[in-house]
């Protein structure tokens, strides 16, 4: 059995893990394994695009990573969660480059600022939804209690 390091746990039932062996995730803003133990509420939120409450999108890709966080943190606070409660991101960014993973990742920490990043998965895609999108955000929340 491989040993571990363990971050703190927030909420008292999720673990977040960055196991030896694996590079330091967190310096990318995500952990490589997060532990949801039940009971538990789950939240599933759907991919956040960069489009306003107008739906209109910037074509700058940093404003649509700011607004779909700001999308994702209105989703949060809509099912009585924050981004600490969030254990799994999974982001799409069309035409993706190590300076567009720089924004993302440094929004990121700006959002979740101490608390352990969740797990998350990028995928590099040619096309999102709608014309002009650049980057989407879904998530997974786990409440206890």
């Amino acid at each position: 059995m491989s040993s571990f390091s363990l971050a703190e746990p927030t909420g008292g039932r999720t673990r977040f893990i960055q196991p030896q062996g694996l590079y330091d995730a967190t310096a990318n803003g995500y952990s490589h394994v997060v532990i949801a133990e039940a009971p538990a509420r789950h939240i599933y939120i759907a991919g956040q695009g960069g489009e306003n409450a107008r739906g209109e999108l910037s074509p700058d890709f940093a404003q649509q990573v700011a607004q779909a966080l700001r999308n994702l943190a209105a989703a949060l606070d809509a099912a009585e969660a924050a981004p600490s409660d969030v254990v799994k991101l999974t982001v799409l960014v069309v035409d993706h480059t190590q300076e567009r993973l720089g924004v993302f990742v440094q929004a990121l920490r700006a959002m979740w600022g101490a608390a352990p990043p969740p797990a998350c998965t990028l995928i590099p895609v040619p096309r999102l939804a709608l014309d002009g999108m650049l980057f989407e955000i879904e998530a997974t929340a786990v409440i206890y209690g």
